[in-house]
């Protein structure tokens, strides 16, 4: 079933972008998340290491895309509570940015180096989709491309609500880390 959503995710994200040869892609991306309160005891952190991305150098144009039910927690019962009380994952299944990198020129595809990047588009969690941007950075080298960001994500600009019961536990701002090692997409 996993390669079955794999799968999917990708015939999705092709027909948004032009010739192959100028794309970058990978379906290994990692997202973590770490929604732990301050004075919490527990860390409420989730991770997933199997996003769909794809860059396109030509127009600037990222795509991610992440099954809700991927992400993973040390703690079995964590995960149940996130599937089923807060991301609905069997309602909302999945997570997804869809955007531009607003200073792409300034990249050199073709060279090795570090290049700060300013990324703006629509993100949909939790059946919402709102407008946002981002700082990040690409790393060319090795013939791969390294896309990362971090960034915060206030819960409840995605409908996503903390019971009283928990809330000295999760935070109402999740701190997400984004690590993705592109290929170049081969025909």
């Amino acid at each position: 079933m996993r390669i079955f959503h794999i799968f999917f995710g990708i015939l999705l994200l092709l027909p948004i972008f032009g010739h192959t040869q100028d794309r970058w892609f990978t379906k290994s991306g990692r997202i973590r998340f770490d929604a732990t309160a301050a004075n919490s005891p527990k860390e409420i952190v989730g991770n997933h290491s199997s996003v769909v991305c794809v860059v396109d150098k030509k127009t600037g144009a990222l795509q991610f895309s992440a099954l809700i039910k991927g992400f993973q927690f040390k703690v079995a019962l964590m995960e149940e509570h996130f599937n089923e009380n807060y991301m609905e994952s069997d309602k909302f299944p999945k997570a997804e940015f869809r955007g531009t990198i607003l200073d792409n020129t300034t990249v050199n595809y073709g060279k090795d180096g570090t290049y700060p990047v300013r990324v703006k588009g629509s993100m949909t969690i939790h059946g919402v989709t709102k407008e946002v941007a981002s700082e990040g950075q690409l790393v060319v080298g090795g013939g791969r491309l390294i896309a990362r960001s971090s960034f915060p994500v206030v819960l409840a600009d995605y409908a996503i609500g903390v019971p009283r019961l928990v809330a000295d536990k999760i935070s109402t701002t999740s701190k997400v880390s984004v690590d993705c090692s592109l290929e170049p997409l081969k025909q």
